[in-house]
């Protein structure tokens, strides 16, 4: 079972039912026996960095979720849900992220185009210049330059280059993927990015640690 972690952010039924479209058995839930219960978990997130974080405190799962990624249980950020897990962000500057990956999240500087990011980009797949850790499982099937549908105005800068798993291109050299081990995050929506995005959630709910 895949636990969507329903913390009142992120639009839950859209990847709710992208995830079953590909054969996932999934979830939406607040619950922590549910979070501890499932396989994997899928973190969304909509909106403002702070409030994203004090709708996650406030459920109470933030311990839960530190102690099943440090489990080795695979987690899927989507959007701000890959944010939250960087220790900070220029939006919300007196709000701590999850601070699973070291590095920090900045506003786009994307002189004479609109912000946000708003609309369908080429995403460039990982390769040996974007992480040491191997090809990225959680890609893996795509062309090199797919497209996928994208809406923010922030972007992830980690510490460590290495963890990044695709970029884009917007004014400067984006954020669109981090992973590392068991945990793979999106800038952009897969839900909302037709074929290549179930792609991406097939190979989510396909992925085994084992």
């Amino acid at each position: 079972m895949i636990a969507i972690i329903d913390y009142g952010v992120g639009n839950l039924y859209s990847v709710e039912k992208a995830v079953e479209a590909v054969g996932g058995d999934v979830t939406v839930t607040s619950d922590a026996e549910d979070l501890e219960f499932a396989e994997k978990l899928i973190l969304p997130g909509v909106g403002a960095f702070g409030d994203c974080m004090k709708n996650l405190e406030d459920t109470g799962l933030i311990p839960t979720i530190l102690e099943q990624i440090k489990n080795k249980k695979p987690l899927f950020g989507i959007c701000v849900g890959l944010q939250i897990l960087f220790e900070n962000s220029e939006e919300s500057p007196d709000v701590k992220g999850l601070g699973i990956f070291k590095g920090k999240v900045k506003k786009i500087c994307a002189e004479g185009l609109k912000i946000p990011h708003m609309g369908w980009n080429y995403v460039k797949v990982g390769s040996k210049n974007f992480t040491k850790f191997g090809a990225s499982k959680f890609m893996a099937g795509l062309h090199a330059t797919p497209y996928f549908y994208f809406v923010h105005s922030y972007q992830a800068i980690p510490d460590d280059k290495n963890l990044i798993a695709a970029k884009t291109f917007y004014g400067e050299s984006i954020t669109a993927a981090v992973e590392y081990e068991n945990i793979f995050a999106t800038q952009f929506h897969p839900e909302k990015s037709g074929d290549v995005g179930l792609k991406i959630l097939k190979n989510f709910v396909d992925y085994s640690a084992s």
